[in-house]
């Protein structure tokens, strides 16, 4: 039996950067890009419609960036959540750390090396880590 393949939503105002990057997962046997939003309310809206099992988030996006998207996805009921990995050219502590206190479960300064981007989506959709599930549980009992 096959393996589910890992639904990945793109969020980037680059639509260039956007393509490119699709087209590169659509090449991986086990993704499948479900969507491709090119601002933040366009993502919001594509992640619950889709239910993807992960999002690649840029910071820096019209209407709604990056950091408003994540403490958004804070308020609403997703079942289950999303994976977060923040793509982005900022690299200040500040932004990463508000990121990650805001459910990103990595972050990675553009420019990044694509293989090693696939490698984190691998793991991290492969492992169950204790943190997740009780985002998962607390996002129920919220």
């Amino acid at each position: 039996m096959d393996k589910p393949k890992i639904k990945i939503v793109i969020a980037d105002n680059n639509k260039d950067f956007c393509n490119i990057l699709n087209e590169y997962l659509s090449c991986q046997e086990d993704i499948v890009v479900t969507g491709i939003a090119n601002d933040g309310v366009k993502a919001l809206k594509l992640i619950e419609e889709k239910r993807p099992d992960l999002v690649l988030l840029d910071i820096i996006m019209p209407i709604m960036d990056g950091l408003d998207v994540l403490e958004r996805l804070n308020t609403i009921y997703l079942y289950p959540v999303p994976r977060i990995i923040v793509l982005s050219a900022i690299s200040q502590n500040k932004t990463i750390q508000r990121a990650i206190s805001l459910g990103a479960g990595d972050y990675v300064v553009k420019p990044f090396n694509i293989e090693e981007l696939i490698e984190k989506i691998r793991q991290m959709l492969n492992s169950t880590t204790c943190d997740n599930i009780s985002k998962q549980i607390n996002n129920i009992i919220a």
